[in-house]
């Protein structure tokens, strides 16, 4: 098995903790406070882990590019994380995370026209099956 996939599917079980908890958190929350709080712990970790692993020292090789990249991702994260939480609070969390997943029909979308990623018969399958299995986990 690849590294990378050991990781994304670690990353699926923690997004789906994530969900649960964030659901559980959040009532009787203001869902931009409950995010501002996530968001902290989030920092802490990640930076954590950047000066546990001593990746600061590399900070000052990056890139303008990457710079003005990584803030325009942290903007979307940003942006992405408060309307869920938003969601989340007003609706069902089997309902709400579905929806959230259309981002890898996104993904793919955007990775073809932005990056010129090929897209294959069997990823553009893949997109059309989550974007119907979402229809029907929502209706």
């Amino acid at each position: 098995m690849n590294l990378w996939f050991l990781f994304a599917l670690l990353s699926a079980v923690f997004a789906a903790l994530t969900s649960i908890l964030a659901k559980i958190g959040i009532e009787g929350v203001n869902s931009n406070l409950a995010t501002a709080i996530r968001t902290v712990v989030v920092v802490v970790m990640a930076w954590g882990m950047v000066f546990l692993t001593h990746a600061q020292e590399g900070l000052a090789d990056i890139s303008r590019k990457s710079w003005i990249f990584l803030i325009l991702s942290g903007l979307a994260t940003g942006a992405s994380w408060l309307c869920y939480y938003r969601a989340l609070q007003m609706g069902e969390a089997s309902k709400v995370v579905p929806i959230d997943k259309l981002s890898v029909v996104f993904t793919l979308i955007l990775a073809f026209v932005l990056l010129k990623e090929e897209v294959s018969l069997k990823s553009l399958g893949g997109c059309v099956l989550i974007a119907a299995g979402t229809l029907l986990m929502v209706l």
